[in-house]
């Protein structure tokens, strides 16, 4: 039967005695998400930080379904044995009608077990399921859209799935399947079209439209009731994925958002309030070593100078024990990240350390997956290059150590002139000569596939940070998520925050935003804005901001007092950010009247610059323009 409005969010098909029957030990909970041991953006950390906690309360009843990627089984998954006859009943059905379904254990904390369904496997039915879904949804997906193609392959898939689940099992158990975003939503709508007596939640982390609009350099916050939904997702040939967005928050029994931000956007932009706000969390346990935070943070800041080092070797004409690290990291998303104002803040920070003349340098990290094709050949040579100058000085040093320790064992005091050869001095001769460059050490990592047109790169040439010699501020493009295996940077996202002194986190658009969190857990502070969904709860616990600041800076450093977490409060069981510092952002243009209502979307007004002026910029000194001085 065609779905249709109609059709009540609070009916169970099957299952309306719940209430009065319900027992934990015979319920399942299967949580669906296109990045169960796939990591594209955010909802990877939140599905890996609440497995444990998660598998602890539900144990062998709980599963997670995912797409099945070579990438990931090989690096992530434990392949196995369905552990219940129900469930290899289920596996053995389906793979025998041409689908490929695995079953493993994700290799995180807490080992939580997994279904991964082949989705490339069973792309012969897509014609045929694309048609299904406008017989019964009324959604057309183009043949284009790769990804929408995708996501309705997965809900296929994962409806297949869990109506086979429920008619192999003999002891018919309640099931609760939980779909977070729209990539799971067609599974959703689909439960609820075919009656399976499921109980459905849907959480959103942002909404498709509300992250095109903020990318586009719209007024957001402050006409979030006047958009035209449907002419806004249509102008920007997204209409059909927000169809399924919008089916899946308005078919499910149950509709959460992770943040008070993204409920008012959910509610004018989806048509739905959300039921309940459910904060995102983390896994506080792993990082709780509190009086290893220094320790730690030298080692891992070790780590980044060595990579500096070999980055800008023949320009390496600062002090690196006067070097702070500042870094942006996530979704490469320009404006809705922050980068923008990340970019005209360092700008204007190496404009005011140069006339200062000032000794410090910062060297700025920008974190961002882009599309490349490979490494840049000047950023390998120059780890190269200092590999060798290490080898050169180690081998200087052994026959150095030696002729010393022959020199003492016949009691007399060595002639220093004499400690090294003509070779030796050759050899360093040669390692000094390689170390000289013409060009300035590159400011991207990598070959990007659209360099003239990137916008990270393109503002970089407008503001002319190329790295020079006279320039105090230095700037690291890193497209691609880090990994300890990388032959650049080996050092994985956690210990490279633990290296740096400051996370710098100006979003237009983040409905939850885990890099702040993850810096505080981390003893490093950050910045975040009050639009982000982890800025305004911070704004919301702390009610004097400005007073914790002031006395966690008279207390003393940053990391040993300002960010330090408290055991609990920042943990899935007990979400609640006390004891962490948030800084937010002082922008050029007045705030709200506190007069607005808390709940008013006007509350949380950013006002974006149009397209063709850029964010607001200082006008003393045209260097940060990239602009000559005007007579």
């Amino acid at each position: 039967m065609p779905l249709s409005r109609t059709l009540s969010v609070s009916s169970l098909p099957g299952l309306e005695d719940w209430e009065d029957e319900f027992d934990l030990e015979n319920t399942v909970l299967f949580e669906v998400a296109w990045e169960v041991a796939n990591k594209v953006g955010g909802i990877y950390t939140v599905l890996q930080t609440k497995a444990k906690v998660t598998g602890d309360e539900w144990g062998d009843n709980y599963y997670l379904v995912g797409p099945y990627t070579d990438q990931g089984v090989r690096t992530q998954v434990e392949l196995l044995e369905p552990p219940t006859p129900a469930l290899k009943r289920t596996l053995d059905s389906m793979n025998s009608k041409g689908c490929k379904v695995y079953f493993g254990r994700w290799l995180i904390e807490g080992g939580p077990l997994v279904v991964l369904l082949d989705v490339g496997a069973s792309a012969w039915a897509l014609e045929r399921w694309k048609g299904e879904l406008w017989d019964t949804c009324n959604i057309g997906v183009p043949w284009y859209d790769r990804e929408a193609n995708d996501a309705v392959l997965f809900g296929f898939l994962t409806t297949w799935f869990l109506g086979e689940f429920l008619a192999q099992s003999e002891e018919k158990p309640h099931v609760v399947a939980h779909f977070h975003e729209w990539l799971a939503g067609v599974g959703l709508c689909l439960c609820r079209a075919r009656r399976l007596p499921v109980a459905t939640i849907f959480t959103t982390h942002a909404t498709l439209l509300g992250r095109y609009l903020c990318a586009g350099a719209v007024d957001f916050y402050n006409n979030l009731e006047n958009f035209n939904v449907d002419k806004e997702a249509g102008e920007r040939q997204i209409y059909h994925r927000y169809c399924m967005e919008r089916a899946a928050a308005h078919c499910a029994h149950v509709f959460a958002t992770v943040s008070q931000i993204t409920a008012i956007e959910a509610q004018h932009l989806l048509k739905r309030k959300p039921d309940i706000v459910t904060p995102n969390g983390l896994n506080v346990k792993k990082f709780s070593a509190m009086h290893e935070f220094q320790n730690l943070h030298a080692q891992s800041k070790a780590r980044i100078q060595e990579f500096v080092r070999g980055h800008f070797y023949g320009h390496l004409d600062f002090n690196l024990d006067k070097t702070l690290y500042f870094f942006i990291a996530g979704r490469y998303e320009f404006s809705n990240k922050g980068a923008d104002i990340f970019l005209e803040a360092l700008a204007r920070l190496n404009y005011l350390l140069r006339v200062n003349n000032s000794e410090q340098t910062v060297v700025a990290f920008f974190i961002m997956p882009a599309r490349t094709n490979n490494f840049n050949v000047e950023t390998l040579k120059g780890q190269a290059v200092r590999k060798q100058l290490w080898d050169t000085a180690n081998t200087v040093k052994e026959k150095f150590g030696r002729k010393l320790y022959e020199s003492l064992l016949v009691g007399s005091l060595p002639d220093m002139n004499k400690m090294l050869d003509k070779e030796d001095f050759t050899m360093m001769k040669r390692a000094i000569f390689a170390t000289q460059r013409q060009s300035f050490p590159p400011v991207c990592t990598h070959n990007m596939l659209d360099d003239s047109s990137d916008p990270i790169l393109t503002t970089i040439r407008r503001i002319g940070l190329f790295n020079s010699s006279a320039d105090r501020v230095k700037v690291i493009f890193h497209p691609e998520f880090l990994s300890s295996t990388s032959p650049l940077l080996p050092v994985d996202y956690e210990e490279f925050v633990r290296g740096c002194h400051l996370g710098v986190f100006p979003s237009y658009y983040e409905p939850w935003g885990y890099t702040p969190a993850e810096c505080t857990v981390m003893g490093i502070p950050s910045i975040s804005t009050n639009l982000s969904g982890f800025g305004c709860f911070m704004e919301e616990h702390i009610a004097d901001p400005s007073a914790y600041a002031s006395a966690s800076r008279a207390g003393g450093s940053a990391s040993s007092s300002g960010t330090a977490p408290s055991a609990s409060p920042t943990s899935w069981t007990g979400n609640t950010w006390a004891g962490t510092i948030c800084l937010r952002a002082t922008w050029p243009w007045p705030r709200p009247s506190q007069s607005t209502s808390p709940t008013s979307p006007k509350r949380l007004t950013r006002p974006r610059a149009t397209a063709t002026h850029g964010p607001p910029r200082c006008h003393r000194h045209p260097r940060c323009l990239g602009t000559r001085a005007r007579t």
